[in-house]
């Protein structure tokens, strides 16, 4: 498993029966999650919290607050000189999945060994959300396009990225439905060096197309091997869903390597975070690699 045990500002503070209790910057929060079915361990109460999301039982849920605070704040990524607007929604999400990290740190590797090399690294970043690996890749030095069906979230991603001194970068901020893009950007006759896509269970387009991940995975990794150079850099899927294991991604690259002649070489496994009160590990989903 890779765990991301980078952080200096995000801690995962404890975890059980079916919530977590994290700490952002100086703001604790405590949230739903899925992979928690443990019982918690004897022993303080949470309640010395800012913000607790109650799940309720319609769906959905809402945030109870201890403290007020503000719309929004700040949390850097020191290894890579990140720094990315936190801010609570209405869906219990807060614009960031730490664990992530530990792919950015992947990528941001091979861009600086591809740009030592000479080369320019052109980047796909597909459900791109608000740009956590949009702006790891372009602080590594790449041209980046970043596509998202939700409007909101391409725009979080152009604050992330002016946080993290990358205004003026090369990112282009799409929104679209993902494999619509992709088939026009085919048309169009455009290459990308590197994709990277992090794809939901259940999407819809932003023409209201429905995405569904066993039925459309494999449609858009054939669709996204049209656009690959002819050297290209690596290909990164990420998956936060207890519907695929890290064989299944691991095989849908090896069967993508296989018809576009890629060669290379596959690693598959799960991400996570450490729990600070226990020493469990937090499963925050699968991701597979293919590099050349």
């Amino acid at each position: 498993m890779a765990i991301a045990n980078q952080w200096r500002h995000y801690r995962l503070l404890d975890a059980g029966a079916g919530m977590k209790m994290e700490r952002w910057g100086k703001v604790t929060l405590v949230r739903p999650d899925p992979q928690v079915i443990w019982p918690r361990r004897a022993g303080p109460k949470w309640t010395d919290w800012d913000g607790y999301y109650h799940r309720s039982d319609r769906g959905g849920g809402k945030w109870e607050f201890n403290t007020k605070l503000p719309d929004s704040w700040h949390l850097d990524y020191d290894s890579l000189g990140l720094r990315f607007r936190i801010s609570p929604t209405s869906f219990k999400h807060t614009g960031l999945f730490p664990e992530q990290a530990v792919n950015w740190e992947w990528c941001t590797e091979r861009i600086k060994t591809a740009r030592a090399a000479g080369r320019e690294v052109n980047v796909l970043n597909l459900f791109g959300y608000t740009g956590g690996a949009t702006c790891a890749a372009a602080k590594a030095g790449a041209n980046v396009c970043h596509v998202d069906a939700a409007e909101g979230m391409v725009k979080w991603c152009r604050e992330n990225a002016a946080l993290s001194g990358l205004a003026d970068a090369p990112i282009r901020y799409i929104v679209d439905d993902c494999l619509k893009f992709v088939r026009r950007e085919i048309r169009r006759g455009r290459t990308y060096d590197a994709i990277i896509m992090d794809p939901p269970t259940y999407g819809r387009g932003s023409g209201g197309e429905m995405w569904k991940l066993e039925s459309h995975l494999w449609e858009l990794l054939d669709e996204c091997g049209k656009l690959l150079s002819d050297q290209p850099v690596f290909f990164l899927i990420n998956a936060y869903t207890a519907r695929l294991s890290p064989t299944v991604v691991g095989n849908l690259l090896a069967e993508l390597a296989h018809q576009k002649r890629l060669g290379g070489t596959i690693t598959s496994g799960e991400v996570g975070l450490p729990i600070e009160a226990d020493g469990k590990t937090l499963p925050c989903g699968v991701y597979g690699r293919w590099e050349h």
